[in-house]
């Protein structure tokens, strides 16, 4: 990792890492994505994966993207780094209207802590959702209660960095009070970018047939396991699929294309599909995501302009009752 200086007339020098977008570069990102999206006639975007987290964890999580860590698996640069406050503002010149925070635990007793920043993000931050997390430990039905009666409207999992399995018994009454609420899951079970012994369907597979009314949305398509993440969409009434980094080119050098024969399948899915980033943890401009799933779209007659615009916008807007 290398950092360069860069001077600010407004404030004090600050420090960029190589790979991470200067402040020219990001004006012209949002230009991107603003005409992307007007030509397609959205009112705006509606993303569900994207990642807001207390400054000190998200300064961990970084660090894992820099040093290429074991979950992590390849050089990764950065392109959107700043505060909470400033890129949801980025966010916001971008045109997308309502994004997540998605908080993961990746141990006992922290699941709370994470809940109770994101809490306050939303609370101060226009078109962020409500969003928490749960991890297998004693009391995780009784916090994921309250919060669901809190108005929490999204939940993230993310077996692969918390290492556990969805089936683990002490998640068992979280998930029933979940399903039962109708409360979405974003849940990275995939075994993309590193697999694990908790990543995988089979363990998902195991927990739909105990709660199949979860309304689970799965992270990366289901990367790189996409057909069987897709025969779960299509199997399970309330089980979605999100585009995080799928079809992009950095994530097709890292794990192979998206097979050509389930485009059908997928464009049979409807509302089932819905617009994901990964913002700020990407490697490239926020308009890639877009344009990679236009050049899908030209792939398939059944993926054209009405695919583009239900994924982007009407999908989540549905989910969400927006």
């Amino acid at each position: 990792m290398t950092t360069e200086h860069a001077s600010d007339p407004s404030g004090p020098t600050r420090i960029r890492v190589a790979g991470q977008a200067s402040g020219d570069e990001v004006a012209g990102d949002a230009a991107d994505v603003r005409a992307w999206t007007e030509r397609l006639g959205l009112p705006g975007l509606f993303d569900v994966h994207t990642h807001f987290l207390p400054p000190r964890v998200m300064e961990k999580v970084r660090a894992q993207f820099d040093s290429a860590g074991p979950l992590i698996g390849r050089t990764w640069p950065l392109r959107y780094r700043d505060s909470d406050t400033a890129l949801a503002r980025v966010l916001t010149s971008f045109g997308v209207r309502h994004f997540s925070a998605l908080p993961y635990a990746h141990k006992p007793q922290m699941a709370e802590y994470l809940n109770d920043w994101a809490d306050e993000f939303a609370a101060r931050t226009p078109g962020a959702l409500r969003c928490g997390t749960f991890f297998p430990e004693p009391g995780a039905a009784d916090y994921v209660r309250r919060r669901i009666e809190g108005g929490l409207e999204l939940f993230k999992v993310h077996v692969q960095v918390g290492a556990f399995h969805v089936t683990d018994p002490l998640l068992d009454e979280a998930w029933g009070v979940v399903a039962e609420a109708g409360t979405p899951v974003v849940l990275h079970a995939g075994s993309g970018p590193i697999p694990t012994e908790h990543t995988g369907p089979g363990p998902v597979a195991q927990l739909l047939a105990r709660h199949p009314r979860l309304r689970l949305v799965i992270a990366h398509m289901g990367a790189p396991e996409y057909a069987e993440f897709l025969n779960l969409a299509e199997t399970y009434e309330h089980v979605r699929l999100d585009t995080t980094m799928a079809f992009t080119d950095f994530f097709t050098e890292m794990g192979g294309p998206f097979p050509s024969d389930l485009l059908p399948r997928v464009a049979d899915l409807g509302e089932k599909v819905l617009l994901g980033s990964d913002f700020p943890n990407i490697p490239y401009p926020y308009v890639h995501q877009l344009e990679s799933l236009e050049r899908l779209a030209a792939c398939h007659p059944g993926l054209g302009e009405p695919w583009l615009r239900a994924v982007c916008w009407e999908n989540g807007v549905r989910l969400f009752a927006r």
